[in-house]
């Protein structure tokens, strides 16, 4: 009887300590955490519904929060855990949503301003740092309060005089309420790509007029969109002198009349890398996803013509995008999984950097399988009674597997490049 009294002495001990611990505070516990994980979008002049700079500005959205942690829809990330391993993984520690839970149920507490962590920095707005060189559109796009736009291009010159390296690049838009995408090309000296038009003006190209082909991109944009570091001058993108750049710009109206002025920041290298940075795109541009059908699959290849590491990759499609998956085939047979999207969204776009790069050899084929959802299931689905082709607009579908590569800059095989894929050949089949 004794010891079954010190028993409950112990238990409830141990229970008064663990009631006793204090909860969470925003400025000791919360704060490290948010800076790490959400302040790249939730600040000023992002695209996002609320800035969590501060506890002022964080403490009205508490229950929203802890929803989003608890659902995991933010921060967001789509990849399997069970395939390959990314720098820029943002899935939140079991411990770090267990301490925005806790300060949440316990009514969110500011906690003392001297525990909070010095706040973190952002170079005028730029994520990357300070760029060299800004290339801007001259002149504000208007877009309508509704309707839908047609995708805008739009050439700017970079008046470089001699080529340069680019180790980080960054697109902001003027207006990131209304920009659903850019995605950026380079036009080097003498491309037949569109060189009638006028530099600056903003334009849609005439169906089946797009001669000729565009080089490699150096950013793009997506909300919620993770850059790569600018702290690796080894890896860069080649910028000729007298390219110019192209911006693909896709709006979406929200219900208010506005105006856009995008614009593309560049960090040069000082001195020449060691190695280049080049694109691919594992694409299909011929399918036909039929009415009602639930899951519809396309593939794209892309067989290397040189050796190189594999760093990124970044699956596109649109409203009827439902799964992504990349495989390797080794030139041995060896097949492999690097990287699966069960359940993509069309509205966070995000590039996956692998955490080690992955050396390929000449002759790897990079397949990318997707999955389309055409039927009434699909909530975002416009119309599960069309059959749905390729096509720009988000009424109609695309199929890109994105990825970039990494080369010796001194190896770099001579020809051709297309828009979005470096050195590679690309098929597709239904």
């Amino acid at each position: 009887m004794r010891f079954h009294a010190i028993g409950i002495a112990v238990s409830l001990t141990t229970s008064f300590c663990a009631a006793a611990a204090p909860a969470p505070t925003f400025n000791k516990e919360v704060l490290p955490i948010l800076q790490q994980r959400c302040q790249e979008c939730h600040r000023t002049g992002e695209a996002v519904p609320f800035t969590m700079m501060s506890w002022q500005e964080a403490r009205p959205w508490a229950k929203s929060i802890k929803q989003a942690v608890i659902t995991k829809k933010m921060p967001p990330w789509f990849a399997d855990p069970h395939f390959g391993k990314f720098s820029n993984d943002r899935t939140l520690s079991q411990r770090e949503i267990d301490t925005l839970v806790a300060w949440v149920d316990a009514g969110a507490p500011e906690g003392n301003p001297k525990d909070a962590p010095a706040p973190r920095k952002f170079v005028e707005g730029w994520t990357m740092g300070q760029p060299d060189l800004v290339v801007e559109m001259p002149n504000a796009f208007p877009v309508p309060a509704t309707g839908v736009v047609d995708y805008q291009y739009v050439i700017l010159p970079t008046n470089l005089k001699e080529d340069r390296w680019v180790v980080a690049a960054e697109v902001r838009p003027g207006d990131k309420s209304v920009m659903h995408h850019v995605i950026t090309s380079i036009r080097e000296p003498g491309s037949p790509w569109m060189p009638e038009m006028e530099l600056g003006k903003v334009f849609v190209p005439v169906r089946g007029s797009r001669a000729g082909q565009l080089s490699t991109g150096l950013s793009g944009y997506v909300p919620g969109q993770a850059l790569p570091s600018a702290d690796t001058p080894q890896r860069a993108t080649l910028l000729k002198a007298g390219s110019d750049i192209v911006l693909q710009l896709h709006y979406t109206p929200n219900g208010k009349e506005t105006t856009d002025k995008t614009k593309i920041g560049l960090i040069f290298a000082k001195e020449p890398p060691k190695y280049q940075v080049l694109g691919g795109n594992s694409a299909s541009l011929r399918f036909s996803i039929p009415p009602g059908d639930p899951d519809f699959h396309v593939v794209g290849v892309s067989t290397l013509q040189y050796d190189a590491d594999l760093i990124s990759m970044m699956p596109h499609a649109h409203l009827r995008g439902k799964a992504f998956e990349y495989r390797i085939t080794h030139p041995s047979g060896e097949i492999e999984t690097v990287l699966k999207v069960p359940a993509y969204d069309f509205n966070w776009q995000l590039t996956y950097y692998l955490a080690k790069p992955m050396h390929l050899l000449k002759g790897t084929k990079i397949e990318v399988i997707a999955e389309f959802d055409n039927s009434a299931n699909n909530k975002f689905n416009p119309d599960p009674t069309k059959e749905v082709h390729w096509g720009e607009q988000t009424f109609e579908e695309m199929m890109m597997g994105y990825f970039s590569v990494v080369v010796d800059a001194d190896k770099v095989p001579a020809g051709p490049r297309r828009r979005g894929v470096a050195l590679t050949t690309g098929t597709g089949t239904e």
